[in-house]
């Protein structure tokens, strides 16, 4: 399991970040510019518009005159590509974003000192590898979650307690096949759930890090995905899409979020969530900063209004997630005093977090890799 405290690898990248960059700015105008472009999850930034209760957004236009644009992207690979394109002020990256916008020099540091609501963040993200690279802060924490096993309770009257119900061809506790009826995530960041699995059923091979694998390790796993292929329902990345297809389309069990779950039984469906025995993995997402933002006022204050508890509350309530603010789990009324408990705060120390795969001078398989396989194996090759 991951420790936070750890030397982590990515001072292998050799960064070359200019002190002037690496400072940041080192003050605000006290008036924004009057805009703020945002890549975002689906549902991550909500104004009110699907339920009013749910707004963060609209305050902190009144607040600071800054005017929220938002543009969604549905997997990370999107995100890297609309940051890559430019036009935007900030991204709400997962761990699997964050490293490759920070190789590829698509955000900035942040200067730590302009956010006053810094001090509110969870110190087990404090410093966290997937944000920070050479003592330089890559921007501030949003939410994080695990990616739980979701469960039709009808079929399973017992919580499976094993990710082999996904991976591996068999009966079901109501008799029936598995085949067509699960489901896995569609980006290339899910062969660190393979290799968790492969971790526990084929110790000989020595995982130590899913996210870390070397050659005979990585065909190992790429084995597994390859015989799940056969009893895939469908590779989802859809949140909305894949709660119907636990409605209508028969899935009984898929690697799922929070947000998924708790919609799903806020609607009365027989589904539920467990941790796995092999582990799970799951996602820390950061706010980053543009190395071209047109808006670094408003960027900033904006980074330090998502900080504030109500906020983290707020946006944890809505999506399934958890706060980064501690204080955030007290904070807001939408969340309730057992908000965090149902989410899965207390999972934290279980979770090996998205991080981007990296060669590590060839000892380990890269992430390009990654891509170009798994993309292979969801087409059936």
């Amino acid at each position: 399991m991951r420790k936070y405290a750890a030397a982590h690898a990515l001072t292998v990248f050799c960064l070359t970040v200019s002190v002037a960059q690496a400072a940041g700015l080192t003050s605000l105008a006290e008036q924004g510019e009057g805009q703020l472009d945002i890549v975002t999850w689906p549902g991550y930034i909500e104004r009110g518009q699907t339920d009013k209760n749910y707004d963060w957004v609209t305050p902190f236009e009144q607040q600071t005159g800054c005017k929220v644009n938002i543009k969604t992207a549905a997997t990370s690979d999107e995100m890297v590509s609309l940051m890559a394109r430019g036009g935007y002020d900030l991204v709400t990256a997962s761990g699997d974003a964050s490293l490759r916008l920070i190789m590829g020099k698509r955000v900035q540091p942040v200067n730590t000192a302009l956010i006053p609501n810094w001090k509110n963040v969870d110190p087990r993200m404090v410093n966290a590898p997937w944000y920070t690279v050479a003592g330089n802060v890559y921007g501030t924490p949003y939410q994080w979650g695990p990616n739980l096993l979701m469960y039709n309770t009808k079929t399973f009257p017992v919580a499976p307690d094993s990710w082999s119900v996904v991976f591996v061809k068999q009966n079901l506790a109501d008799g029936k096949s598995n085949q067509g009826r699960v489901q896995a995530y569609d980006g290339p960041i899910y062969i660190a759930d393979a290799a968790l699995f492969v971790k526990a059923t084929q110790p000989q091979l020595g995982i130590d890090d899913p996210y870390q694998l070397t050659e005979p390790q990585y065909q190992a796993v790429l084995k597994v995905l390859r015989d799940q292929h056969g009893l895939i329902h469908r590779y989802w990345h859809d949140a909305t899409v894949q709660m119907s297809d636990f409605k209508n389309e028969g899935v009984v069990a898929s690697g799922s979020w929070p947000y998924q779950a708790n919609a799903l039984k806020g609607e009365g469906q027989p589904v539920a969530t467990v941790v796995p025995e092999e582990g799970v993995t799951g996602w820390a997402d950061t706010t980053m900063l543009h190395a071209q933002a047109k808006h670094p006022v408003c960027a900033y204050k904006w980074m330090n209004w998502t900080l504030e508890p109500k906020v983290q509350g707020d946006v944890a309530a809505w999506f399934g997630s958890l706060p980064a603010v501690p204080q955030g789990c007290k904070a807001s009324k939408l969340l309730g005093d057992k908000g965090c408990e149902t989410n899965g705060y207390n999972q934290f120390a279980k979770i090996h977090f998205w991080k981007t795969p990296v060669a590590e001078g060839g000892k380990y398989v890269p992430y390009s890799r990654w891509t170009q396989d798994y993309i292979a194996i969801m087409g059936g090759r």
